[in-house]
């Protein structure tokens, strides 16, 4: 009775997201509404950093306010989940969460996947650097599943070999790092943690796009997904720093991966200005890892399997069941999809097989996405962004974009009036 209430809500929130959606955004690839209703993300659970990076989209007051008490962000994750519905996915950010108290945090993340959220935390890796244990302790005490670890050359606060680094190849030894946390945590816990990461791109470090990704390819057995985000000039961000178009990010991406019409594997989750990615697989080829996409654009078969995969399955989640619940869900969508889904999705496996050109692959997410300042905010284009947003804040009980929150002052105004 349980998973067909589950089923039912999921349904109904994904049916409200894609009701939403103007219907020029309703592509064939568009997963907001068929599979995901969007991101929701907390504000005020940790202002402060210890950071000082270039391109910080904090405001000027965020290190004098005071963390919100959980009360607070309890009821904020309340609105999250009316509005995601059951396996929603939530970024707990908003400054540098880990430098909460323990307790706290550990508090947090359940009452999350309590309610039936899958809460992602949001961080610089450096508290887990200088308290090795607090990632484990983490997972094995309030379950967390998901962790995201920014890392870029923009970047200041670090305070070892890497605080001087001031370009991407000089990180790679710390991505590294990271990957090997993730990989002990795991094995010391027993816990499936998924790793992923975020990258600020300006102008300054767009050549070495191509060089990052492919560091991430080969590692896609620590890191699930990378993030590119251009630059927006909103908050702290210096000045002097430019961001780079989406066309410009894509070709770059598009190197790394290996395949120079990458695009045509595109998804959206939302307005294709926001956000884009590629599902892919992570394989090598003459020795270098590259990504192949799940799915192409410019092959119908292809784009009629995924329609009938998002008409049967959208929605469907596996994220906060242990090995046993998986194991019986999956069970039971073949018992109600069993025929089409093997009619259509053997050939599928098949071809997919001889495009990989191998059986060794591992499953990897490349997405950017665009932050508006507030000159975009002011266009017709970023009005309609705007509207589309799919990557919203509670605030006094409603629901806002991430680019108001970011560029209209909306952050300000919530701390002072906190």
């Amino acid at each position: 009775m349980r998973s067909e209430q589950t089923r039912a809500e999921v349904r109904a929130a994904l049916t409200a997201a894609w009701s939403a959606l103007p219907a020029a955004l309703r592509l064939p690839t568009q997963f907001r509404g068929r599979h995901y209703v969007g991101c929701g993300a907390t504000i005020g659970a940790m202002p402060r950093c210890d950071f000082t990076c270039r391109g910080c989209y904090l405001g000027a007051d965020a290190n004098r306010m005071r963390p919100r008490p959980l009360s607070d962000l309890k009821a904020q994750l309340d609105t999250l989940r009316a509005w995601l519905g059951p396996a929603g996915n939530l970024q707990l950010t908003d400054g540098e969460v880990s430098l909460r108290a323990t307790d706290e945090l550990i508090e947090l993340i359940a009452y999350a996947r309590g309610i039936g959220l899958v809460p992602m935390l949001m961080t610089h890796g450096e508290t887990f650097r200088r308290r090795p244990r607090l990632l484990e302790n983490l997972v094995r005490q309030a379950g967390l599943s998901e962790v995201c670890f920014h890392v870029d050359s923009t970047m200041r606060g670090r305070r070892d070999a890497y605080a001087g680094a001031r370009t991407e190849a000089a990180l790679m030894g710390l991505r590294a790092e990271f990957a090997d946390l993730v990989r002990s945590v795991r094995e010391r816990t027993g816990q499936p943690l998924a790793a992923a990461s975020t990258v600020t791109v300006t102008r300054d470090n767009l050549a070495e796009v191509p060089a990052v990704l492919r560091w991430f390819l080969a590692n896609a057995d620590a890191f699930k997904m990378v993030s590119f985000q251009p630059l927006a000039a909103v908050g702290r961000t210096s000045a002097e720093l430019d961001g780079v178009t989406v066309e410009e990010l894509w070709t770059h991406i598009a190197a790394g991966a290996g395949d120079r019409e990458l695009v045509r594997g595109l998804g959206y989750l939302g307005h294709p200005a926001c956000s884009r990615f590629v599902q892919g697989l992570a394989v090598r080829r003459r020795g270098e890892a590259r990504l192949v996409p799940l799915y192409r654009q410019d092959v119908p078969r292809e784009m009629r399997l995924l329609d009938a995969l998002l008409t049967r399955v959208g929605g469907e989640s596996f994220r906060l069941d242990g090995r046993a619940r998986r194991v019986g869900k999956m069970a039971a969508l073949l018992a109600r999809h069993a025929a089409p889904l093997l009619r259509d999705g053997i050939p599928y496996v098949w071809r997919l097989v001889r495009r990989t050109g191998s059986w060794r692959a591992r499953n990897f997410c490349v997405v950017s996405h665009h932050f508006m300042s507030a000159t975009e905010l002011a266009t017709p284009s970023g009005r309609e962004r705007l509207h589309a947003c799919n990557f919203r804040v509670p605030i006094a009980g409603r629901l806002e974009p991430m680019c108001a929150v970011n560029a209209h002052g909306l952050r300000d105004a919530y701390y002072r009036a906190s």
